[in-house]
């Protein structure tokens, strides 16, 4: 319950995200809202937030990754259709975390990760049989980029945790660290401080809403990840492909059936993975 939440949540900050006239601004005042979530949340915090040098370090690693997402993602947001773009990043990350999560965590690699990851591969390549042109192409191409920060944030949580970091904790100081590099990249296509502020605060309310349903996601994933494995957390989360589908729908996007049944299969296939094991 924990991980479908976190991917409903994480589908209707997306949502959200790209229904705003410029992502790549906007997301810069989402992360502010959420960081101030995140302050909040670590208030009660008691112990050692992160008794290992290893542990920080992992969170530093998550922060860096997350804003390296976070700026593709919006790009990918910007050029193409919301259920294309969330596809592609989160089935791409699908297939980069488990032979990591097998080779490097330990996780068990069964007859049925094999055929959920198949399908992942199966679907994303169904829905890209086409080559799109133009702007969803770069889309499309930020989106895979997207998909490695993905897989390699969500690896760098499960470390840091694994050193003790506590969740709160460590949810703050990632995306503390993933807001000025945040800032420091939309810079570079809006220079000046005026400009990227009037952008990004040209909607306050649907920023602030975002911020919290953002929080919600990230919180209730590191709360998932304490006790369960990286592979099947992160596909199991990619239920949120279906959220984001229904969601593009309601805002008027049309995808061919091609790419409806790689979506398809892509989910399918997450299901899969994330299924306990036995």
């Amino acid at each position: 319950m924990l991980v479908l939440s976190s991917a409903f949540f994480h589908a209707l900050w997306n949502a959200l995200l790209k229904r705003h006239e410029d992502p790549e601004s906007a997301v810069v005042g989402v992360i502010t809202v959420t960081v101030a979530c995140g302050g909040l949340w670590a208030l009660g915090l008691q112990g050692a937030a992160f008794p290992t040098s290893a542990a920080l370090l992992w969170g530093v690693m998550a922060g860096v990754l997350e804003s390296g997402y976070l700026v593709m993602l919006a790009k990918a947001l910007s050029r193409a259709p919301l259920g294309l773009a969330y596809t592609v990043s989160r089935g791409g990350a699908v297939l980069l975390v488990w032979p990591v999560s097998v080779l490097w965590l330990d996780e068990r690699l069964t007859l049925g990760s094999v055929a959920g990851a198949a399908l992942v591969a199966v679907g994303m390549a169904g829905m890209n049989l086409v080559r799109p042109r133009g702007r969803e192409k770069e889309g499309v191409l930020w989106a895979l980029a997207s998909a490695v920060c993905i897989a390699g944030y969500n690896l760098s949580y499960k470390r840091a945790l694994g050193e003790g970091a506590q969740p709160p904790a460590l949810f703050t100081l990632s995306l503390g660290v993933a807001l000025p590099l945040l800032i420091l990249m939309c810079r570079q296509k809006e220079p000046g401080w005026g400009a990227l502020r009037r952008k990004a605060m040209a909607r306050p309310l649907l920023l602030v809403t975002a911020g919290v349903l953002c929080t919600l996601s990230f919180s209730l994933l590191l709360l998932a990840l304490t006790n369960s494995g990286t592979g099947a957390v992160l596909t199991l989360r990619n239920t949120s492909i279906v959220f984001a589908l229904a969601l593009g729908a309601l805002q008027n996007e049309r995808m061919e059936r091609r790419q409806l049944a790689g979506a398809g299969l892509v989910t399918m296939g997450a299901v899969l993975l994330g299924w306990p094991r036995v």
